[in-house]
C-alpha cells in the first residue's frame, strides 16, 4: 500500500487516514493515529499530538490566539471532539462531540464526557472525571488503567489499518490479546501508583 504525503511526513505514526488534513506547525509522536476527516490548523502557535495518542473520526484541533494545542501521551480524542488552544495530560480520555476551549488544561490521567463544553481557562486536576456544559469535576478516579487500555485498542486498529487490515478488534486471537493487554496494565499501574 502506498504511503500519502501526510504518512511520509509523519512518519513514526502508526496510522495517518489519507482523508486527514494537517497545516502549518504540526508534530505526531510515535504511534499515533489520526482517523478519517481529522482536521489540524497551527497557523502561528503548534499543536503537539504525543505518543501513541489517538485522535478519532471527524475531530477538529486548531490553536488558540494565544496558546498552542498540546495533547499528551496515550491519550483517545473520540469522534467529533474540538480542541481548540488547550493542554491535555498524558493518558486522558475526551469523549464524543466534547469541546475544550482555550487555556484549558486538562490533569493527566482523567476522563472529559461526551458533549461535556469546558469553558476557556478551566483548570481540571490529575485523576478527575468531568462531565456537563460547563463542564465541572464531578469525581476523582485514576483512569490510568482505562484509558491506557482505550490508547493499546487504538494502536492496534492503526497497525492493522496500515497493512489494509480493518478487522483488529475481532476474534479469539483478538480477545486473548486485550486480556493480556489489561493484565500488564493492571500489573504496571500497582507497580506505579502502589495498590488501588
Amino acid at each position: 500500500m502506498a504511503r500519502t504525503a501526510l504518512q511520509q511526513r509523519f512518519s513514526a505514526a502508526a496510522w495517518i487516514d489519507p482523508t486527514v488534513r494537517i497545516f502549518g506547525g504540526v508534530k505526531i509522536g510515535e504511534g499515533a493515529s489520526l482517523w478519517p476527516y481529522v482536521v489540524i490548523r497551527a497557523e502561528s502557535k503548534h499543536v503537539s499530538i504525543g505518543r501513541f495518542t489517538n485522535v478519532q473520526d471527524h475531530v477538529m484541533i486548531h490553536i488558540g490566539y494565544t496558546s498552542p494545542t498540546e495533547i499528551g501521551e496515550y491519550c483517545s480524542i473520540a469522534h467529533r471532539v474540538v480542541l481548540h488552544g488547550c493542554t491535555l495530560g498524558d493518558n486522558c480520555l475526551v469523549g464524543i462531540g466534547a469541546t475544550i476551549m482555550d487555556g484549558v488544561v486538562i490533569g493527566e490521567n482523567s476522563i472529559v464526557a461526551g458533549h461535556a463544553f469546558v469553558r476557556e481557562g478551566t483548570i481540571i486536576p490529575p485523576n478527575s472525571i468531568v462531565m456537563g456544559t460547563p463542564a465541572k469535576v464531578v469525581r476523582t478516579a485514576n483512569n490510568w488503567v482505562a484509558n491506557r487500555a482505550n490508547a493499546w485498542l487504538y494502536n492496534r486498529n492503526a497497525q492493522h489499518y496500515a497493512r489494509g487490515e480493518h478487522r483488529a478488534w475481532d476474534g479469539p486471537e483478538f480477545e486473548t490479546a486485550k486480556a493480556e493487554e489489561q493484565s500488564r496494565l493492571e500489573a504496571e499501574f500497582t507497580q506505579v501508583y502502589g495498590a488501588s
